[in-house]
């Protein structure tokens, strides 16, 4: 299958190159995330996980303190803010020059973390649909930004998700959207279709089928399916035991273009990366 071009983002003033696909180590400093593994709260957790992520070969640790679970609690801002603090500062003690992107939604949680942690990515699954001052900010910021597809919110993404024409209202929902960040002057702009987030798992395996036709943006894509209810409930498990599936569903997600997998079970990833890679190395030869 065709891979596309080379895609750069600006981390801190360096260039990330991502024409082989980069893995995003996922660490959650919540007491509720739906992957019980994944819960980092004391000090030397959220160290150990930390150097986990890193030694298990990822360039990215995705820092979390608002869970985005089906039906999560809300956090409130003070909240968020006490938790990435605590996580962030261990981040900056112990791993100075890791590459650390949050996974925050609101735009003075995401200033804060940039202004006073050096914060390179900010994440936000809501695309500033949840705060309108997010495209503002981040283009105040000058930092990437990933921007996620979600309907609805948290509490009630999974209640009813409805859509007319799933693949036309996503790419028109981006499209949008991009444009307005372009408008406000951000360069460097990452999607992700929001597996799992305002969809059924029909939703979400149409999506899958046509990952490769959000290569019409010629922007870097995120995926994150690790550990997801589009794997368990289809296997008739729980998120302890998708880690298999997940494998199989980031293998198809590389093979159609993703150039982030954002997972929990970050060795594995890479082990995949590096498959789908070796392959890929054999595919432009000609038979002769």
């Amino acid at each position: 299958m065709e891979v596309s071009s080379s895609k750069y983002i600006n981390i801190n003033g360096s260039l990330l190159d991502l024409s082989t696909p980069r893995v995003m180590g996922i660490l959650n400093v919540t007491p509720d995330s739906f992957y019980a593994s994944s819960r980092m709260q004391t000090e030397a957790d959220i160290a150990e996980r930390a150097q986990q992520i890193l030694d298990e070969g990822a360039t990215i640790i995705d820092i979390g303190a608002y869970s985005s679970r089906p039906n999560a609690e809300n956090v409130s801002p003070r909240e968020e803010m006490e938790r990435l603090r605590m996580g962030l500062e261990i981040l900056s003690k112990t791993h100075p020059e890791a590459v650390v992107s949050v996974d925050t939604f609101r735009a003075d949680v995401a200033r804060m973390c940039v202004e006073e942690y050096g914060v390179a990515i900010i994440n936000d699954i809501a695309a500033g649909e949840m705060d309108t001052d997010m495209f503002r900010t981040v283009a105040e910021l000058n930092v990437p930004y990933i921007m996620m597809h979600m309907q609805g919110t948290p509490q009630s993404m999974q209640q009813h998700p409805h859509y007319d024409n799933l693949l036309k209202e996503v790419f028109l929902y981006f499209a949008e959207r991009v444009q307005q960040l372009r408008d406000l002057g951000v360069k460097d702009i990452i999607l992700d279709p929001g597996f799992g987030f305002g969809k059924t798992v029909e939703h979400n395996y149409e999506l899958l089928a046509h990952l490769e036709e959000f290569r019409i943006f010629e922007l870097p894509l995120l995926v994150g399916v690790s550990r997801k209810s589009m794997i368990y409930r289809l296997l008739g498990n729980t998120p302890q035991d998708a880690l298999n599936g997940t494998t199989v569903l980031d293998t198809i997600c590389l093979l159609k273009g993703a150039d982030i997998l954002r997972v929990h079970d970050v060795r594995e990833a890479v082990e995949t990366v590096k498959i789908v890679e070796a392959m890929r190395g054999y595919s432009d030869e000609v038979i002769e």
